[in-house]
């Protein structure tokens, strides 16, 4: 596990980023399945395929899975709150430059509007640049509104329509 020490006072306790470990997968699972768009799409009953997927990402450097760890100002009951998925992909074009892809990015509802997410994409760009990447790229779906003012509030420009395609 990497720590990065505290990165906010949120909610009445001390939040901080790190990587994530096997142990925090049931909560990082419940944050990506609480909202309307992943209840639809994430089955946390059956463990099997988010485990083979977090073994790839954890084996790989270019794959990053943070957890956001959050402490009550006691000190007691410290929680996975937040997550996100960080990857660095190499390219031809733009000269050769490698890119970072920021997915699955999640706040536990509680400490929306405290700074931790801000904090976090902060520290996933922090990151990129250190490793090199010349560009940070991410998608939101259509109808999430609420994101698409957040990552234009950091920065992000709406440049290119996404498409994908379900296999």
């Amino acid at each position: 596990m990497l720590a990065f020490g505290p990165l906010v006072d949120a909610g009445g306790g001390t939040f901080r980023l790190r990587t994530a470990e096997r142990e925090d997968l049931p909560a990082v699972l419940r944050l990506l399945a609480d909202d309307r768009l992943g209840s639809g799409r994430e089955d946390p009953s059956d463990l099997t395929p988010y485990l083979a997927a977090f073994e790839a990402i954890d084996a790989d450097p270019a794959h990053l899975l943070m957890a956001g760890e959050w402490t009550p100002g006691d000190g007691t009951g410290s929680r996975v709150a937040a997550t996100f998925q960080l990857s660095f992909l190499p390219g031809l074009s733009r000269r050769g430059s490698w890119r970072a892809q920021l997915e699955a990015v999640r706040v536990a509802q509680e400490l929306r509007s405290h700074g931790v997410g801000a904090a976090m994409v902060q520290w996933a760009i922090d990151e990129s640049r250190r490793r090199g990447c010349s560009l940070m790229q991410l998608t939101t779906d259509k109808s999430r509104t609420g994101a698409h003012r957040f990552y234009e509030r950091l920065g992000f420009s709406a440049s290119h329509e996404g498409m994908k395609l379900a296999l």
